[in-house]
């Protein structure tokens, strides 16, 4: 089976001039990654600000081309000019600022716009704009105007929009940054369904640990190199090593390892409050007995 996304030695760097245009120095921002996601997966890739991770997300659709390596959408490599379009269609990108994103006077426009570009029949577009904004539950809004949202509304309807160009995979650069609580929830909860309901492939980049939890691999990046790869539970069973990297784990995780250091015998990692209290009722039974 073909991957969804695949990376190979890729490197990326930024080259600072000055105003005569003389090279002052060169960042590396993307150091030799390696990386496969297949098709369907619910992929999470963690980093402190500056860890390369935006920077790679923008390589998956073609926003940027590597200065080494190679990088290949749906076994398109980007850098080929002939499959941009493509490329673009197949991996839709989701910024931080839903703002950025919505240029249109009422949500169902802003929906439409992508279709509309594409060529799309005009009652095609109208079914998909339908069926985009259902599957993030923001139908009741079709007719509302953008600037009458919540920062978590605006932000799905962004991620209405590039449903309906019918991507293959939806790349989410830290798409709740500028979200409240509920906000975020509401654009995971969303993210999630087109995952698990509309079998789309989902790459999130987040520093919130919370929201990859139920990710099907995690990967971990620190100076543009991935450090850590595997399953969450894999991933947040090394605490201490997350916190040398400048990263949290999810408060119910840290709370166990907690309790694990001061003699609780909880297995690890927990990952969900649920685990948490089930732990610790199994514990107090067993000592009942």
């Amino acid at each position: 089976m073909k991957e969804m996304i695949r990376t190979d030695k890729l490197v990326f760097e930024y080259i600072r001039r000055d105003e005569e245009g003389n090279v002052e120095g060169i960042t590396r921002a993307v150091d030799e990654v390696d990386m496969s996601v297949s098709p369907g997966q619910f992929i999470a890739i963690l980093g402190h600000n500056g860890s390369g991770k935006s920077t790679l997300a923008k390589h998956f659709n073609a926003l940027l081309y590597p200065t080494e390596g190679e990088v290949y959408v749906d076994g398109m490599r980007t850098e080929d000019g002939e499959h941009l379009w493509d490329v673009r269609q197949e991996a839709g990108m989701i910024f931080q600022n839903p703002d950025n994103q919505i240029i249109g006077q009422i949500v169902e426009e802003d929906v439409g716009f992508g279709p509309e570009n594409m060529g799309v029949p005009t009652d095609e577009i109208w079914e998909r704009v339908d069926e985009s904004l259902k599957a993030v539950r923001m139908d009741k809004f079709r007719k509302s105007s953008p600037n009458h949202l919540s920062g978590g509304q605006k932000q799905r309807v962004s991620i209405a929009g590039v449903i309906a160009m019918h991507p293959k995979c939806i790349i989410m650069d830290e798409p709740t940054a500028m979200l409240d609580p509920t906000g975020r929830r509401e654009v995971i909860r969303a993210a999630r369904a087109l995952n698990q309901v509309e079998n789309i492939t989902v790459i999130l980049i987040t520093h919130y640990m919370e929201e990859v939890v139920d990710a099907d691999r995690v990967f971990v990046m620190d100076k543009g190199k991935v450090v850590m790869e595997g399953t969450p539970r894999e991933v947040f069973s090394q605490v201490e090593k997350l916190k040398e990297l400048k990263l949290g784990v999810p408060q119910v995780t840290l709370l166990a390892h907690e309790l694990r250091k001061s003699g609780v015998p909880l297995p690890n990692p927990i990952l969900t409050r649920k685990e948490l209290v089930d732990a610790l009722v199994g514990i107090r039974n067993s000592r009942k007995k």
